[in-house]
């Protein structure tokens, strides 16, 4: 950086594909201590996935039964695309399995990929509704999210499993109706940070709507603020203060 010029963060680049890992374990065992920090842990519920670089038909999840609060970089599984566990101490969550290897399975191009039981998204799947355009933030989701308009229990089935990926289409979430939310991006950061904003967008649509009738953003306002805050940068870009904050109040992640 020369003198005068002034720092902007920028996608990190790997000099090799061990570094890149470690990399997105890191970031994915931060994804787990904010989703605590945030409740969003229900139980044994809920599960972020991040493709490993190096053999990229498996991902990194979390340990089954191990709180979100607790999850380290060091105690993370890596599972197969036939859910077998190939590198870890613990078993997998079988609908983490179910859903996260399909959705990577449907999208090279997804790296990262989030979803939880989180209290507003879970509320707004009950209306069997999507996201309406009622805020700045919530653009970043104008037409670039679905409504999976379908519930069969708890999503063990590869075959069901491929029904939501398929609802999620070439989006960066979709609404499971009466389940909850998923997102994913091209890195950890952005998934996560898709998430924790959907889920807020959730919560604000539904103050909104009990106060009284909503003002929508005009479509072609809505879909310039959609260029400004729902592109893979941003998502990358808005995660990066959260890392920030949960690395230096818990360092213990990266052990």
């Amino acid at each position: 950086m020369t003198d005068g010029e002034k720092w902007f963060p920028t996608v990190p680049e790997f000099a090799s594909p061990e570094e890149e890992r470690l990399h997105r374990k890191q970031r994915l065992a931060a994804g787990f201590r904010l989703f605590a920090k945030f409740g969003f842990e229900e139980g044994v519920a809920g599960h972020i996935t991040a493709r490993d670089p190096i053999e990229p038909d498996t991902f990194w999840v979390n340990p089954f039964v191990v709180p979100f609060a607790h999850v380290r970089q060091s105690n993370l599984i890596r599972v197969n695309h036939a859910g077998e566990v190939v590198e870890g101490d613990f078993h997998v969550n079988t609908a983490a399995f179910a859903i996260h290897s399909q959705v990577h399975a449907a999208r090279p191009d997804v790296v990262g990929a989030a979803h939880s039981h989180s209290t507003h998204g879970r509320a707004l799947s009950t209306l069997g509704e999507e996201l309406e355009p009622i805020t700045q933030d919530v653009c970043a989701f104008y037409g670039d999210h679905a409504l999976f308009d379908d519930y069969t229990g708890v999503v063990n089935d590869v075959e069901e499993a491929k029904r939501l990926a398929h609802a999620l289409g070439e989006n960066k979430a979709v609404i499971l109706r009466n389940h909850g939310l998923l997102t994913v991006g091209e890195t950890v950061d952005s998934a996560v940070f898709w998430f924790i904003t959907m889920e807020r967008s959730c919560q604000v649509q539904l103050l909104a709507k009990a106060a009284g009738k909503v003002v929508h953003i005009d479509p072609d306002q809505a879909k310039k603020t959609y260029e400004q805050v729902g592109s893979e940068f941003v998502g990358w870009l808005s995660f990066q203060p959260l890392w920030a904050k949960i690395t230096r109040e818990q360092p213990d992640l990266l052990d």
